[in-house]
């Protein structure tokens, strides 16, 4: 996040999640209990409410999704989407851009590269898709690079809940 601060001299919204429905999970279920129940609950509480809250003020939201991300999931993704996972402050679905759809990881990489962008340094040691810490792992360069998200759970499931066909 520093990185990015400094890098465009951008102001960065940190959100979290509600602190009592974190609590009451972790209370109730335990620290890990998506190993054993999946991981779409933690995922809820902790990414989906909190960026549904986030998401009321405005009209619409721009994605980094590509579809070669989860062709089981994302092979469909269209560029301009209406949204019904989140709503505005007025009640309408927000307008969905998804501009790097088309996109190839690869031609993400060289964009990347040939435009300075700063690169999160965990993608140097493997991980080529970054999530939270206990669900993300580093990968070999010939795995897919969704298969270190959620490993113990097959490919038509590694969606968090964020986006919703």
């Amino acid at each position: 996040i520093e990185i990015v601060r400094k890098h465009y001299a951008i102001e960065i919204d940190v959100i979290s999640p509600q602190a009592t429905r974190v609590e009451k999970l972790v209370k109730e279920k335990g620290l890990f209990s998506f190993f054993e129940d999946g991981h779409k609950e933690c995922c809820s509480i902790r990414k989906v409410e909190p960026l549904r809250e986030s998401l009321k003020q405005f009209r619409g939201w721009i994605t980094g999704q590509r579809r070669d991300q989860n062709p089981a999931t994302r092979s469909e993704l269209k560029t301009v989407q209406m949204d019904e996972q989140f709503k505005n402050s007025d009640g309408g679905f927000l307008l969905k851009l998804n501009p790097l759809a088309s996109w190839t990881y690869q031609q993400l990489v060289d964009y990347i590269d040939e435009n300075n962008i700063p690169k999160h340094p965990l993608h140097e040691v493997g991980f080529k898709s970054i999530g939270c810490a206990p669900c993300t792992r580093a990968i070999s360069s010939n795995q897919h690079e969704r298969e270190g998200r959620w490993w113990w759970e097959s490919a038509n499931v590694k969606e968090c809940g964020l986006h919703v066909k």
